[in-house]
């Protein structure tokens, strides 16, 4: 009876022993001391529990445990080799192998999958696993490579943020709202229509509206209006927008394809809000595999609609 898990390194130095007929040569063909490589050998028949070998003065020979054991320890020898060698060839090119990767529920259907699409169609040894969730992810906790998250990230420590592009926020509306309806002009003329809110999942808190004058003088105005219902899901608010239900400030990258279809209609535009970024966050280089920053590469050369 095994009194613990054979050694993958024993095995390798019984059947050196084996294939070339001493311990004095396998331990030159190893790279090892005779002493080290008797000590292997004994330690293995330690841990199996059998006598592998008849020892005399002048040679080594396999008893009849050592001849049942020498068929499973080479294949599990050569089984090693193998996967190292595969294992090693995928680290080398970073080509090969799963990225793990977290976004938001919107953001991730919205853009991120079709470019995710594109990246696999050009790289058909990398596996995608898209975690979509309006949570924060701890990358290292949940063996996550890649976040992409929007807005400020500072408390976040421990990770590396890097920017993927900004994107301004609009305020939009369905023709069916808006018909019969006066077109607000100013923020202020906002309190006169229904309103779709957002609340911040993280915090709670309903998203205030931030306006920039027209003209560029840096003057902001930023209010929280009045809301006829709040969700917090951005995808949600926005589909609530489409079917007529009030105004919704959105992320162009989130309503551009509605807005291209007429479903929504940009109001204030000369009212734009400050542009926003979407960032890249990842732990330390060193523990994310090469694949990865391959991904980063092509995702920054494709900055969805409205970004910049």
């Amino acid at each position: 009876m095994l009194d613990s898990e054979l050694s993958l390194s024993q095995l390798r130095c019984f059947v050196a022993v084996v294939d070339f007929g001493s311990l004095t040569e396998a331990a030159r063909q190893l790279g090892m001391s005779p002493a080290s490589m008797s000590k292997a050998v004994t330690r293995l028949e330690q841990t199996s529990g059998v006598k592998l070998f008849h020892r005399s003065t002048h040679a080594l020979s396999l008893s009849q445990d050592g001849e049942r054991l020498v068929s499973a320890a080479r294949e599990a020898v050569r089984a090693a080799s193998v996967f190292s060698k595969s294992a090693g060839a995928r680290h080398q090119d970073g080509s090969s192998g799963w990225i793990r990767i977290t976004a938001a529920v919107g953001f991730a259907r919205e853009v991120l999958t079709p470019l995710l699409a594109e990246f696999g169609r050009e790289h058909p040894t990398v596996r995608i696993d898209l975690r979509a969730t309006n949570e924060l992810v701890d990358l290292a906790r949940d063996g996550v490579d890649l976040a992409i998250r929007s807005g400020s990230l500072s408390d976040l420590p421990g990770h590396l943020q890097s920017l993927w592009f900004k994107f301004p926020w609009v305020v939009c509306a369905a023709p069916q709202y808006l018909r019969g309806k006066p077109l607000p002009l100013h923020p202020e003329d906002i309190a006169q229509h229904r309103v779709i809110g957002f609340r911040n999942p993280h915090n709670g808190q309903v998203r205030a509206w931030t306006f920039c004058r027209p003209g560029g003088d840096g003057e902001e105005i930023r209010m929280v209006p009045e809301a006829a219902m709040i969700f917090d899901d951005g995808a949600s608010a926005a589909l609530a927008g489409i079917q007529g239900a009030g105004l919704i400030a959105a992320p162009l990258w989130l309503v551009a394809g509605a807005l291209e279809a007429g479903h929504l209609v940009e109001l204030l535009g000369d009212w734009r809000a400050p542009a926003a970024p979407i960032s890249f966050l990842r732990r330390e280089r060193h523990l994310v595999p090469e694949r990865v920053d391959k991904l980063i590469a092509f995702l920054r050369a494709r900055p969805p609609l409205g970004g910049d």
